[in-house]
């Protein structure tokens, strides 16, 4: 495994914890303090690390020479119930994972832009390529609406009540397998708009 890999990997595992932990920051902003409690507003990689989704799968995509390292940490708690705001709230919520992954990809994408200028090492700039398209990667791929992915509260938010605990019920009864299945098999349909978006903030070819 050489180093681009393994920084890689870090990276991923660094970007899922903030993105949990934007997710519980954003619900004690709403009122709710479960993960507070939980201990979970932390970037102790320990309090965060899923056995498949931050271990088995990145390891997997590594082994297929894939081109890009995906995977998840522990969801981070909350309690709906306890949201000051009950029609919006688990929206606001759900949106503030993928959010801090493209706050982050635009960051790091920006500092590519300022890096070639300035004459900034090389390894610097593909470090922070990869803070880019791992953030994008995830920030997108996180916007699925299929539970337990954060896109699938925010499509629930937006439906009538009637219709979402039916739609809910299927969904959460086969998520994670069709969750394992995009992972797998569809992750390619999203790297087209990563790349574009990729190039469109960093300024790169």
């Amino acid at each position: 495994m050489d180093g681009q890999i393994i920084f890689s990997v870090i990276i991923l595992i660094l970007s899922v914890m903030i993105h949990e932990v934007s997710h519980g920051y954003a619900a004690l902003y709403l009122g709710d303090v479960t993960a507070k409690y939980a201990g979970r507003l932390t970037l102790n990689p320990i309090k965060h690390i899923d056995p498949i989704g931050s271990i088995i799968l990145p390891l997997v995509f590594v082994m297929m020479n894939a081109g890009i390292v995906l995977g998840w940490a522990k969801p981070v708690p909350y309690n709906p119930y306890n949201l000051r705001n009950q029609r919006w709230g688990e929206l606001m919520v759900a949106l503030a994972g993928p959010l801090a992954n493209f706050i982050l990809a635009i960051v790091f994408g920006l500092l590519v832009r300022f890096a070639l200028p300035l004459g900034l090492p090389i390894m610097f700039v593909r470090l922070s390529v990869s803070v880019v398209l791992i953030n994008l990667v995830l920030a997108i791929f996180n916007l699925i609406p299929i539970p337990p992915l954060d896109g699938s509260k925010i499509l629930f938010t937006l439906l009538p009540m009637e219709n979402v605990l039916k739609i809910r019920s299927v969904f959460e009864r086969y998520g994670l397998f069709l969750v394992l299945f995009l992972a797998f098999f569809i992750w390619q349909l999203i790297l087209p708009a990563v790349y574009f978006l990729a190039q469109v903030i960093t300024g790169l070819n």
